[in-house]
């Protein structure tokens, strides 16, 4: 006997993270088999394939592409058992997707965030502008409407252009989600940047000392696995730094996920995240910083390697900066670590009584804050533990 099964956007995602349905892979009539893939969804860190539920028939598609899911919502249904229906009239099931419907009644197609939002400021959606896909309305629009802002809508990006000297190139959806989120962590959380100097003449010279072997094991020793080795260090000094804060208290995490931040080009960055670091050795945590960042750069990352962070480190160094200030927060974390370049320096030291120049290897770090959680103690005492393990590296 047949059922309809549900498909469902799964449950797991950090909390805050945002999903776009971007295409469906099948159309409403369409056989399924178990595990096939159905939809492309997209989050702000990755893009991820939902699986059918149930082998049978695709009976109806509740959500339209382009619309903002969240974690739960049904999204369509599949009649379990049922065979292929053939002809363009048998297609569709007896009772039409609310899609097909509002498509039919002339009006606008609204995802369940819309919804939800012109209902909770009881809003009439025809008085808002839609810069979607065929002119639908996004919770953005929405957004924009209530805060009195202006919606720049696709199909005048031609007119804009041809008024200015500029062209306006339209952001990508990971652009969005990393604008949307940069955005979220400024007006939330209040940030301070404190700065010391790193000497990496330990590291450097144990690097040297280490790197062939473990590269003939197909593993590159970088500096930044020394980077997440020295910041477990000193998250375990001040374990209120691998924390998140909330308005009744602040919340410790027993472990320490370091996410490390991977340039994508010009499509944005992806944070990909080691968890347990506190276990690791420096080779295991270099081997594991390889996998992630191949991955994250042919776009292979899954969503648990991308969730369950609670702490950030952002290596700008390898791209030429020496210092960067403030490093937005990746929320909901309380705290970020920066990295600049590597340079060699001249600095004075102290021998035999006597101050004499050197040249060393040096790097500025910084720790960026949120000021609700942690204050100047925290944030020295990690950087003091931080840079005192990298310049006391073992030979």
């Amino acid at each position: 006997m047949a059922e309809l099964i549900d498909i469902v956007v799964p449950e797991g995602q950090e909390e805050g993270t945002e999903s776009t349905l971007m295409k469906w892979l099948k159309q409403a009539g369409d056989t399924v088999v178990l595990h096939e893939p159905l939809i492309e969804l997209e989050t702000d860190k990755v893009v991820v394939e939902i699986a059918s539920p149930a082998s049978g028939v695709l009976h109806e598609l509740l959500v339209e592409e382009q619309s903002q899911v969240e974690p739960g919502t049904v999204i369509g249904r599949i009649t379990a058992g049922a065979e292929t229906v053939t002809g363009d009239a048998e297609r569709q099931p007896d009772s039409a997707a609310p899609i097909e419907n509002a498509a039919l009644a002339g009006q606008p197609k609204l995802s369940p965030a819309v919804k939800k939002l012109l209902k909770k400021h009881n809003l009439d959606v025809t008085q808002i502008t839609g810069s979607g896909r065929g002119g639908r309305v996004t919770r953005e629009d929405v957004e924009n409407h209530i805060a009195g802002g202006e919606t720049i809508v696709a199909k005048d990006y031609d007119a804009l252009a041809q008024a200015s000297e500029g062209t306006i190139v339209p952001h990508s959806m990971m652009r969005k989600r990393i604008a949307a989120h940069m955005l979220k962590s400024v007006q939330t959380a209040p940030h301070v940047t404190c700065v010391f100097e790193a000497d990496m003449s330990a590291v450097v010279t144990h690097r040297e000392k280490n790197r062939a072997g473990l590269e003939d094991r197909g593993v590159k020793l970088t500096y930044t696995a020394y980077f997440i080795k020295a910041a477990a260090e000193a998250l375990q000094a001040v374990p209120e730094v691998n924390s998140r804060f909330h308005d009744e208290g602040l919340e410790l995490f027993a472990d320490i996920n370091i996410g490390v931040g991977t340039a994508l080009g010009d499509e944005g960055l992806i944070v990909p995240v080691i968890h347990r670091v506190q276990d690791m050795t420096l080779n295991t945590i270099a081997g594991q910083l390889q996998t992630l960042t191949d991955k994250a750069r042919k776009g292979e990352l899954g969503q648990d390697e991308v969730s369950g962070g609670t702490f950030t480190i952002s290596n700008h160094g390898v791209s030429g900066s020496l210092l960067a200030s403030p490093i937005i927060i990746n929320q909901p974390q309380s705290a970020i670590l920066g990295i600049g370049k590597l340079e060699k320096r001249v600095v004075v030291v102290e021998s035999d009584g006597k101050d004499q120049m050197e040249i060393r290897p040096l790097c500025y770090v910084t720790l960026t804050i949120d000021h609700r959680a942690l204050d100047a103690h925290q944030t020295n005492k990690f950087l003091s533990v931080f840079v005192a393990t990298l310049e006391m590296w073992p030979a």
